[in-house]
């Protein structure tokens, strides 16, 4: 795991079955994040942060690093999406189960805010992109403030 800095690298360490699936789950993320977030690698998985440069304090748990909205991983027996924002935000946790089970065939696969996909054909990434546009910087340094960090 010392070889992986980027998230280029990240994927290209992933089984060759799972890296389109992730290349794609990051295009998405990228292409529907608002302006601000931005892509690192932290605790050794892809991770879309607010920067200290917008955020000095970092994150409570280890203000070294960035604050964190959304990760992305490689997992034993499937993909990990986490999107503290879902965790945060009741109102956006009914949005997202509401909308997945719309989108999806199978059954939702979460805890707090670690969404789980076994089955990399029912990855919804069109639902995904809309949860991304959701929390611009601003609003997610407010929500994370007064729910999270207090």
């Amino acid at each position: 795991m010392t070889d992986i800095i980027t998230p280029d690298s990240y994927v290209a360490s992933l089984p060759e079955e799972r890296q389109p699936h992730v290349q794609k789950l990051r295009e998405t993320i990228t292409s529907n994040l608002p302006q601000g977030y931005e892509e690192v690698i932290s605790w050794g998985t892809i991770w879309y942060s607010i920067p200290h440069s917008l955020y000095p304090d970092g994150y409570h748990c280890k203000t070294s690093e960035p604050l964190p909205l959304i990760g992305l991983s490689n997992a034993k027996g499937h993909i990990s999406f986490t999107h503290m924002g879902v965790y945060a935000d009741p109102d956006q946790l009914a949005w997202w189960e509401a909308e997945y089970t719309k989108a999806c065939k199978y059954k939702l696969d979460m805890g707090k805010g670690c969404i789980r996909f076994k089955k990399m054909e029912d990855i919804p990434y069109e639902l995904i992109g809309e949860l991304c546009q959701k929390i611009t910087v601003e609003a997610w340094i407010e929500m994370y403030e007064s729910k999270i960090r207090k």
